[in-house]
């Protein structure tokens, strides 16, 4: 082989004089390195790039200041992008902008909308802290008087033994409780309370009148009626249980809710006598006197229970009516 046929043996040396001129003729045609700009490269051949067609649209970058077009149409839009990919100097935006199918679609931010407070939130925070303190108080009164109530109707233990006083001052006599209707043995009589009264009359004489069956008149009151009233129903009747349930069997008070018991009872009777105008027009009732009339409920025809259908009275004696009371002071 020649020595300078381009073999392995051929020499290392300078070129002869025709791949001189070859050579500067080549290095004249090519530019300096140093002059060559990002912008001068020329692009590949259309073959051997990607589809970038893309939508007009504007990519945002990165990089602050650097932004990525991609016309539409254009005869430039093919080396723009082609000089987009082949320039390793271009921002993080440009591979974004030259990906092949990517449209970037626009963000609208939609205002957030607070819904509207309601109840409690809807007020200061000072009406807050007040009504929050007033739901406390509440809640604290409706657990005291279960608590009390539960105690009452309670089979007697240590708490009503050390406590009984303040409970049954609490209690009575506007939230009593008993469980007669749903003790073993309910009642079975009937309980009339009943009342007389002595009257003085215009020329200073005195007179007594008969029995008044008040227990009678509230019963016709309700016979018939779709919504009597508490008073008709109850009021009667549960003075009377209060008055039985602190006196003796000789009619003397038991502790000191025994006085309380004969005003209450006093107070509904002559309210009701003046009501039915047992004294006149000139007269005033100076003196009462109440009787209970107990009759047992005839037992039922396949019953062999035998009871006496007497009746049995319970006589108190008279009390003295204070001046006054009948005109304005059980009112």
């Amino acid at each position: 082989m020649d020595a300078y046929d381009g073999g392995s043996g051929a020499p290392r040396g300078r070129n002869t004089s025709g791949e001189a001129e070859t050579d500067a003729e080549a290095e004249a045609q090519t530019p300096p390195e140093e002059d060559v700009r990002p912008g001068d490269v020329v692009p590949r051949p259309r073959t051997e790039l990607p589809s970038t067609e893309l939508p007009s649209t504007e990519l945002p970058s990165s990089e602050p200041g650097s932004r990525a077009a991609v016309a539409a149409d254009g005869p430039g839009a093919e080396p723009a992008a082609a000089a987009s990919a082949a320039d390793p100097a271009a921002g993080p935006s440009a591979p974004l902008a030259s990906a092949p199918g990517l449209a970037a679609e626009p963000h609208h931010a939609e205002p957030h909308h607070a819904e509207p407070r309601t109840g409690v939130a809807a007020l200061s925070p000072r009406y807050q802290v007040g009504a929050a303190l007033a739901l406390a108080v509440v809640a604290v009164a409706v657990c005291v008087h279960v608590g009390m109530v539960f105690l009452h109707v309670a089979p007697q233990n240590t708490v009503t033994k050390a406590h009984g006083r303040a409970i049954d001052e609490w209690v009575y006599p506007e939230f009593e409780q008993n469980w007669k209707l749903f003790a073993p043995n309910p009642l079975q009589q009937n309980i009339a309370v009943q009342v007389r009264a002595q009257v003085r009359t215009v020329d200073g004489g005195s007179r007594t009148t008969g029995w008044y069956d008040l227990s009678a008149q509230d019963g016709r009151a309700i016979d018939g009626n779709l919504l009597p009233s508490h008073t008709q129903q109850n009021e009667l009747r549960r003075a009377w249980d209060f008055f039985t349930a602190t006196h003796n069997n000789e009619n003397r008070p038991v502790g000191v809710r025994g006085a309380l018991s004969e005003t209450y009872l006093r107070h509904i009777v002559v309210l009701r006598l003046e009501r039915g105008g047992v004294a006149g027009d000139d007269g005033v009732v100076e003196r009462i006197q109440i009787r209970s009339q107990t009759t047992n409920v005839t037992p039922p025809k396949w019953s062999t229970e035998k009871v006496s259908m007497s009746p049995v009275y319970r006589e108190l004696s008279w009390w003295s009516v204070p001046t006054g009371e009948t005109e304005g002071g059980a009112r």
